[in-house]
């Protein structure tokens, strides 16, 4: 069975950051963020290969996971000749696949959606696609999907008025489409799967299925988002690497040099070589990469430091991103939600 990984993105609610890291190879500790996709599939025995729909640096991409054997896949990469949109991007990776449904997994969410139900639930409906929904506290805010009580989708409602919601799940972008569907899609055209593909099997009454998941969510796309992701697995609210088995804990390398006098508060993260000098404070929900130096009396409040980033003496940097290789000078300020590119430079005393 294929898996299709739509991993397209500009990642341009993400910027700067993504200018020279592509969304998936953005790092969730001191793993790729698409790792975390790639070993929910892995552990799929029905799926034999994931392909890579890519658009955006598909090279950067591909250099960090090679042909997959080092995560136990085998992966295969399909580059867009140009932007395709959802349901275009779909039919160019899937090619002439017959026989066994794709699963589609879009490359922008965390989720602890159990995929092997999905996969039952499809096959025992005999449907010719299945979609996973999720509930959403906020409606109004989202685009909903409607469902009859049977569980066959009704309709896809844009941004509905208050008086108009009647349902509060939204498409949590993960389907299973049987392959000869895909010839709904016109080849080498942009098309989207939510408001072509999936409109076009409700007109035509098809069996298209709802698996309603009320597991773990959420889109990594906003730094709001890429933060909490963070602090939710350290809390457990979604158990995966490093923190699995470790929730509130304190995760750190075991190379990693750390002063005595320096102060470590769970949970948090401090990689592979980084150092922590005298009298510094490793604040809770703080991620400090691989090879960060934060100097004597610095202050770490919940900010997420990309590898290679360097903290002065006496600075603070509130709950804030910082990419690869940035530089932080002596007694630097940093509020929050302050986003800072690769190879920032913010000179002592300076305020952000």
């Amino acid at each position: 069975m294929k898996a299709i990984l739509l991993a397209g993105g500009q990642g341009t609610r993400l910027r700067p950051l993504t200018l020279q890291t592509p969304k998936p190879v953005v790092p969730i500790f001191d793993r790729p963020f698409l790792q975390y996709q790639i070993d929910r599939l892995r552990a799929l025995p029905e799926v034999d290969e994931v392909v890579l729909s890519l658009n955006y640096q598909p090279e950067r991409i591909e250099a960090v996971f090679g042909d997959g054997s080092a995560s136990g896949v085998r992966l295969r990469y399909v580059v867009e000749p140009r932007p395709l949109g959802t349901g275009g991007a779909i039919k160019f990776a899937a090619g002439d696949t017959r026989g066994e449904p794709i699963l589609v997994f879009n490359g922008d969410v965390f989720t602890s959606v159990d995929l092997a139900a999905l996969l039952r639930l499809h096959r025992e409906r005999r449907a010719r696609a299945t979609i996973v929904l999720t509930p959403v506290e906020n409606p109004a805010a989202y685009g909903l999907v409607e469902t009859e009580p049977d569980g066959r989708v009704r309709a896809f409602v844009e941004k509905p008025s208050p008086d108009a919601i009647r349902c509060n799940t939204i498409n949590a972008g993960i389907y299973v489409l049987e392959p000869e569907t895909l010839d709904r899609i016109p080849a080498d055209t942009v098309f989207s799967i939510e408001r072509g593909y999936f409109p076009s099997l409700i007109a035509d009454r098809e069996p298209f299925i709802a698996h309603v998941s009320d597991g773990y969510w959420i889109d990594i796309g906003t730094p709001a988002k890429y933060r909490q992701a963070h602090a939710d697995i350290m809390d457990g609210r979604f158990v995966a690497a490093p923190f699995a088995g470790r929730a509130g804990q304190s995760v750190i390398a075991a190379d990693a040099t750390i002063d005595p006098t320096a102060a470590v508060e769970a949970p948090c993260f401090i990689g592979a070589g980084a150092r922590v000098a005298a009298g510094a404070r490793i604040g809770a929900y703080s991620v400090v990469g691989a090879g960060c130096r934060i100097g004597e009396r610095a202050a770490i409040a919940g900010a997420i430091l990309w590898p290679g980033t360097t903290v002065g003496a006496d600075a603070r940097i509130g709950a804030s991103l910082a990419g690869h290789d940035c530089r932080f000078d002596a007694a630097v300020e940093v509020g929050v939600d302050r986003v800072f590119g690769d190879g920032s430079i913010v000179t002592e005393y300076s305020r952000a």
